[in-house]
């Protein structure tokens, strides 16, 4: 009867033991994980395991316990790198459950918007004209490029693309007037070449292959200059602006394509710069 007696105990004792450590093992399983991104985990001290609690306001009403999965990096993205980017990702169950009003218990089930995918965008415009019309008070928009054709993206390619059509403008205009300031300061020498008899066709083409020179160094020094100081920049504003976004790229493309802009346009502000002076008398030239 004791031997009975004793096995049933260790039984009973086993079994609460095992009950014991399946809950305290199941514990941390019952609170939901959430990723929170490398800015919010560094502004406030977070780390992966911690409890954290999310709620719609800052008193924390009606919040939620979360343990920390695990910590992300953003995507960069050009529109935001201003932004503090305090983000956390969840399931959409947990999401729901965090901004549900509690008074209403239907709120979960309410949705603010629904995103809707047509085989044929064309139909769009009869698609939310009937969709409105059969319920009131709901408003249709496409997100789909507009029928004129213009995108916002597009829109702000061709912004980016007419700044940079002025600033090469105006930086040739500034390379005119060095160029013009230069050739006047060797007025005089130009005069005494042509009073010696060389003609106007050798000196255009010895300023045409100076310009080229001094071009083509110059373009050349500026691509060397930007291929050694990319990395500072990018370092300084992912810096300035926490995010991992990349600010200068230099590829081949765009060195090739910046020496090949910058070649002629620098030989034509030495040429127009110099002709200013060939079409001159030369006793005006060399007069003091």
């Amino acid at each position: 009867m004791r031997n009975s007696m004793t096995r049933i105990a260790i039984a009973v004792a086993a079994a609460v033991a095992a009950a014991s450590l399946a809950a305290t093992a199941a514990a941390p399983d019952a609170v939901p994980t959430v990723l929170v991104s490398r800015q919010l985990a560094e502004g406030a001290r977070l780390h992966v395991g911690d409890t954290v609690t999310f709620a719609l306001d800052a008193g924390g009403t009606g919040g939620k316990p979360f343990r920390i999965g695990g910590v992300y990096e953003p995507t960069p993205d050009p529109m935001k790198f201003t932004a503090r980017r305090i983000e956390a990702r969840m399931h959409l169950p947990d999401l729901l459950d965090v901004t549900a009003a509690q008074p209403d218990a239907d709120s979960a089930d309410a949705v603010d918007a629904i995103n809707v995918r047509l085989a044929d965008p064309a139909d769009a415009r009869a698609f939310g004209a009937a969709v409105m019309a059969r319920a009131p008070g709901i408003v249709v928009r496409s997100t789909a490029r507009p029928e004129d054709g213009s995108d916002p993206f597009a829109v702000l390619d061709r912004f980016h693309t007419a700044i940079a059509i002025v600033t090469v403008f105006g930086s040739t205009a500034f390379l005119l007037a060095l160029m013009v300031m230069r050739a006047e300061e060797r007025r005089e020498t130009v005069g005494i070449v042509r009073l010696i008899g060389i003609s106007q066709r050798t000196i255009l083409l010895e300023v045409l292959v100076e310009g080229l020179l001094i071009a083509t160094a110059g373009a050349i020094f500026g691509v060397l200059f930007a291929l050694a100081t990319q990395g500072a920049v990018n370092h300084f504003f992912q810096w300035r602006y926490d995010t991992a976004l990349v600010f200068v790229r230099v590829t081949t493309r765009i060195a090739l394509e910046s020496v090949a802009l910058a070649v002629p346009l620098g030989i034509v502000a030495g040429l127009v710069g110099s002709w200013t002076l060939l079409r001159r008398d030369v006793i005006a030239l060399v007069r003091r």
